[in-house]
């Protein structure tokens, strides 16, 4: 299981790789982070009369075996910097991840060989020749160069649209040489997930089309929670290779008006996604503060310019003044009280951030990662207080504790009955009564007898 934080550099502190340091890390790995992927460090299209916005679209590569130059303190040194931060990274223990776009690049770019011609509005690309002689080997040439700069990991850009035989054959390569090297793809259509996993070899997926679409609807429309049974019977023994989400660079962000208007109206999902049956979770930075994108088009922050991410600049101030943040006992770490002193956060960002980091922290435990899931709404559908249509009960337990997760997608408060099956009754009893707040989670540990 992994838990991944999105960030596109141009976005924090200053905009060079050196801005990310020891706090920066710390701060990551206290939500629960296994990995960092730097989203546009591939050197991209900047300047030219196509570029859309000022500096660009991260996914107009105009040259696959370089960064980009303004990441960089000092640009001649700029693949070196690179490498620091990966060091940081790995010395922080967090792995990286970086872009693999195999489907187009920038008309400028003279890696591969490309058709005069781009997909649907994305007028700064063009297409990919994969019939052309030597583009596959070539490709295979640009992952291996990312891995031996010891990155450990690529989010895979649009692979649906990309010959499935080549992935097929990258993919099983580089792992020759990088046996755990992660691949993630980007994918959208559910038809192709099981193909993607058990032949093409992707380690994880999108669950666009099932989770993200089935949560955003019940968040937005009122759609009954029991998709979320259907969507998980149906992805059968590859749901863990699922990567979760309810932000990225794609998508608007929760609290615009576009969205559901509110970070709050997102705890009840964020808590399934990144709890429910061992997947892997995605954060995209500035999430976890409540960022409504105000400063971008139609809720979502600008990957085409140096945007100002209000959330994001606060939590650079924070985490620039920042002395550490207290350790408990429990699975949490408390950054939220670690950077109050600060005053950098406000009252919004700072709450926001204290329920994000109590979610995510049962990440870390081996129950979570590891341990057995059951979905008891099948059972519940009658009992006191259970919406089917916005509530969703699950278990999570091994042989020494289990965790009973019980999530609510309505407006209003609930108190809710759980009865167990007969099949659990012997280990946890009859039934438990938990209240839970409108658009939030219960994440309640259970007695076993």
């Amino acid at each position: 299981m992994e838990v991944i934080y999105q960030v596109l550099p141009r976005l924090w502190g200053k905009g060079k790789f050196s801005d990310w340091d020891k706090n920066a890390f710390d701060y990551v790995k206290s939500l629960g982070c296994t990995a960092i992927w730097y989203t546009g460090v591939v050197r991209h299209s900047t300047g030219m009369p196509y570029t859309k916005g000022n500096p660009g679209s991260p996914y107009a590569i105009s040259n696959y075996f370089d960064v980009n130059p303004y990441l960089a303190d000092n640009e001649s040194k700029r693949m070196s910097e690179f490498k620091s931060l990966v060091k940081r990274t790995h010395k922080a223990g967090l792995k990286v991840l970086t872009d693999f776009i195999p489907n187009h690049v920038a008309p400028e770019c003279k890696d591969v060989a490309t058709f005069d011609f781009c997909d649907y509005d994305w007028t700064d690309t063009r297409k990919i020749n994969y019939g052309a002689d030597g583009t596959w080997a070539k490709m295979l040439e640009i992952a291996l160069f990312w891995a031996d700069k010891g990155v450990d990991g690529l989010r895979c850009d649009m692979v649906e649209m990309v010959p499935p035989a080549f992935l097929k054959w990258l993919i099983s390569e580089v792992k020759k040489a990088h046996p755990d090297f992660l691949f993630v793809a980007e994918v959208y259509e559910k038809g192709n997930y099981h193909r993607y996993v058990k032949d093409l070899g992707f380690d994880l997926l999108y669950d666009k089309s099932g989770v993200y679409d089935i949560l955003r609807s019940v968040i937005c429309n009122g759609v009954s929670a029991t998709n979320l049974t259907y969507n998980w019977q149906q992805l059968g023994d590859i749901q863990r290779n699922m990567l979760n989400f309810m932000e990225n660079h794609d998508e608007q962000r929760v609290a615009s008006p576009y969205f559901a208007g509110s970070p709050t109206k997102a705890y009840a999902a964020v808590a399934f996604e990144a709890l429910f049956n061992g997947a892997s979770f995605m954060l995209y930075a500035g999430q976890e503060l409540g960022e409504n994108a105000a400063e971008g088009a139609e809720g979502r922050t600008s990957i085409f310019n140096f945007a100002k991410v209000k959330t994001l600049q606060h939590l650079y101030k924070a985490l620039a003044s920042a002395t550490g943040w207290p350790e408990g006992t429990s699975p949490q770490i408390s950054c939220a009280e670690g950077l109050q002193s600060t005053g950098a956060l406000n009252k919004k960002e700072l709450t926001v951030l204290k329920r994000y980091t109590e979610i995510l922290s049962y990440t870390k435990m081996p129950l979570f990662q590891n341990g057995a899931n059951y979905d008891l709404c099948w059972c519940n559908y009658e009992a006191p207080g259970f919406n089917r249509d916005c509530h969703f009960a699950f278990l999570r337990y091994d042989d020494e504790q289990a965790y009973l997760v019980v999530c609510n997608f309505g407006g209003t408060n609930s108190k809710v009955t759980i009865y167990y099956p007969d099949e659990l009754k012997a280990r946890f009893g009859d039934s438990v009564t938990v209240s839970v707040k409108a658009y939030d989670a219960v994440i309640k540990n259970v007695s076993l007898h």
